[in-house]
């Protein structure tokens, strides 16, 4: 019996690393132009001014400045009041 894993016939013995998911700079943090704020899954929380929106939900930021979080009232189409988180980055002068 062989005891060595298939040589290059073999495709599923990768494994990838887990996305570890949260909040990666805090409120008050500086944010350089790329910079991830927020990992999540879904639209837990909005971008707001200068963050931009991966296509895996993740906020990051757009330009050199400070994090500042904030809520948002919205109208949903019931007519209740939703309250939405908001990510901003704010240009620190």
């Amino acid at each position: 019996m062989s005891h060595k894993k298939a040589g290059g016939s073999s495709r599923n013995l990768k494994d990838s690393n887990p996305q570890y998911l949260g909040v990666k700079l805090s409120d008050g943090q500086k944010a350089q132009p790329g910079s991830i704020i927020i990992r999540q899954k879904g639209l837990k929380t909005i971008a707001g001014e200068n963050v931009k929106t991966g296509k895996d939900y993740t906020l990051y930021s757009s330009v050199d400045g400070v994090v500042k979080f904030s809520e948002k009232r919205k109208l949903a189409f019931n007519g209740k009041v939703k309250r939405h988180k908001v990510a901003n980055v704010v240009i620190s002068k």
